[in-house]
């Protein structure tokens, strides 16, 4: 039962089977990937303040939420209260693969971030994709980060497959983000959904995409791992 409940929540969460769709959102306005005058329009952090940059799918993005309440902004609560020196910028996208986010590194790495949050390869599970080949785009993302931001630091969020892909796929995808993270020198989170999936008071009224209080609990999982990056 709860690993269907998972495959849900994991399905639907992530963008469902439509094609991926932009829903970033920003304490500061951004212009899409698309605009006029992109470079202009990539968020700045406010004077004295460093860039936490959010990458993500509509787990990022919070889907079904207004974009205040998506758990980067509940990031920023925790930040203010910690008077740290961090502007979040959202840039969660609906649907996206891995290959997505690779494909829109130019954008969204025109500014200069302090921390960088990776959460994908959710979207490449759902749709049962090679576990190597997902590995393989992860690596690319982790290394083009290193590269165009080498003193960025870069926080990986842990993910995981459907349960009905099989233990073995479900085991070695699993697996690959703690790899990953050792092989790029990234700090890794607990599962984003760890305590949320699953529990219906959580989520909301499809009982699927987390609702505020799931958010808040989706915030402390990632701040676990995210709170000592931004304090050493």
């Amino acid at each position: 039962m709860i690993g269907a409940v998972l495959l849900s929540a994991l399905t639907m969460a992530c963008g469902g089977n439509g094609a991926a769709r932009d829903t970033t959102s920003t304490t500061k306005p951004a212009s899409p990937p698309e605009s006029p005058g992109v470079a202009e329009g990539v968020p700045r952090a406010g004077d004295g303040q460093r860039t936490l940059l959010f990458l993500g799918t509509s787990l990022t993005a919070g889907l079904g939420l207004d974009p205040d309440s998506a758990f980067p902004q509940h990031i920023q609560r925790k930040i203010d209260a910690s008077r740290l020196p961090y502007q979040v910028v959202n840039a969660g996208v609906s649907g996206e693969t891995s290959a997505g986010l690779l494909r829109r590194l130019d954008w969204v790495l025109r500014q200069p971030a302090a921390v960088i949050v990776v959460e994908t390869g959710a979207n490449d599970g759902l749709r049962g994709l090679p576990v190597s080949a997902t590995r393989a785009t992860i690596g690319q993302v982790l290394s083009r980060i290193r590269r165009e931001q080498p003193t960025a630091s870069v926080v990986l969020v842990q993910m995981e497959a459907p349960p009905n892909l099989g233990q073995e796929y479900t085991s070695e995808f699993r697996a690959m983000f703690a790899e990953l993270a050792r092989e790029h020198g990234a700090t890794l989170t607990p599962f984003l959904l760890e305590g949320v999936a699953g529990e219906a008071r959580l989520n909301q009224g499809d009982g699927i995409h987390p609702n505020n209080d799931g958010e808040r609990i989706v915030a402390d999982n990632v701040w676990r791992a995210l709170q000592p990056v931004l304090t050493r």
